[in-house]
């Protein structure tokens, strides 16, 4: 039996929390497809096409090493309908605190109800990535500072290019 797992979040970028999670998930799935929200009142630092590409960077070797497809989709609806529309019958989710647990336990709740086919795995996030978000890593980035123990290299590079600064 395959599993195939959908993890969405906006992915601006992705960080190396995104990728423990990722490492996780492709552990017990056969497949694990990045799900790239697009959400039309948003700014996001990154397009689409360039974070896709980032996410497919980051993710060749730990995909080789798993034995685990890693893909990216894009969605701009309900998670669950994404999950169905590509042939996930898994939400992986991270989950970084107390907090993320409370709002990812609505949240599972109410795509169970919506979708009881497809189930919402929790991973804990390891403790070197527990304090990471793309929101921090942008906001270091932005002001110059040094994200390479937050970022996978290839982001790190991107948002040097993107803001134009290096690190002190």
């Amino acid at each position: 039996m395959t599993a195939t797992a959908l993890y969405t979040g906006s992915f601006d970028p992705i960080t190396n929390g995104h990728l423990d999670v990722i490492r996780a998930g492709a552990a017990f799935c056969d497949r694990v497809i990045v799900g790239i929200g697009v959400h039309p009142g948003k700014s996001p630092l990154f397009s689409v096409a360039e974070k896709s590409d980032l996410i497919a960077r980051a993710t060749a070797s730990l995909a080789s090493s798993k034995g685990c497809v890693i893909e990216t989709a894009t969605f701009d609806g309900l998670a669950v309908d994404a999950a169905r529309r590509l042939g996930a019958t898994i939400l992986l989710r991270g989950l970084r605190d107390g907090s993320d647990l409370d709002y990812e336990m609505q949240m599972a709740g109410m795509n169970g109800a919506m979708a009881p086919d497809v189930k919402t795995i929790f991973v804990p996030a390891s403790p070197g990535v527990r304090h990471i978000t793309a929101t921090l890593v942008r906001q270091i980035a932005a002001m110059g500072g040094d994200i390479s123990p937050f970022a996978p290299p290839e982001v790190v590079l991107a948002l040097k290019a993107r803001f134009g600064k290096t690190s002190p």
